[in-house]
């Protein structure tokens, strides 16, 4: 469902073929929280998941209205992958995702790390890592935990709190970047 790779053509890929030729620049950091708000008439997710080996790349936000199947997917792609349990994204994660990756200036997808996680997979990773929320922004569909090999923690993060849209982690150790969309702050190193 989120590979991308049939034989005809759909509207989807009409609108991205579209949006690739229509993308022309990055805003810089300077002025992301403006990019944030009004971010164009086309906004575009890419990422792929090294656990389930699917890709997607798709435009989910045209002229102000997101599209309804777009985020379905978006919503299917970021599921918790150990249960395949699939929760609503919160289209303001999708959107800080959007506006780093375009602030960064990149053409590579983002690795999907996590995304929604189910409360028995939160538990399960909380009981390995003290470093697990209990209460935490995956549980809700409020977060992403991301990696670019091409960009740094550090300029992920950077990219990622420019936008004033949510929390950020930097997770050096473990080279990704988490971002939520709750309250404005940063953390880690």
């Amino acid at each position: 469902m989120a590979d991308i790779n049939s034989g005809s053509i759909s509207r989807r890929a009409l609108l991205g073929a579209f949006a690739a030729t229509t993308v022309t620049a990055a805003p810089t950091f300077a002025n992301a929280a403006g990019f944030l708000r009004g971010a164009g008439d086309i906004r575009r997710i890419r990422m792929y998941s090294g656990r389930t080996g699917e890709r997607i790349d798709m435009i989910y936000w045209i002229e102000g209205h997101y599209l309804a199947d777009a985020i379905k997917e978006v919503n299917f792609f970021m599921r918790d992958w150990r249960t395949n349990d699939v929760k609503n994204i919160d289209a303001r994660t999708i959107d800080l995702m959007c506006a780093s990756h375009n602030l960064l200036d990149c053409s590579e997808p983002y690795m999907l790390i996590s995304g929604y996680r189910s409360p028995r997979t939160n538990a399960m990773l909380r009981s390995k890592s003290s470093g697990v929320a209990k209460n935490s922004r995956h549980l809700r569909g409020e977060a992403a935990d991301l990696r670019l090999s091409s960009r740094s923690v550090n300029q992920m993060a950077r990219a990622a709190a420019a936008c004033h849209a949510g929390g950020v982690g930097r997770y050096s150790g473990s080279n990704f970047v988490h971002m939520d969309c709750g309250p404005v702050r940063t953390w880690g190193s």
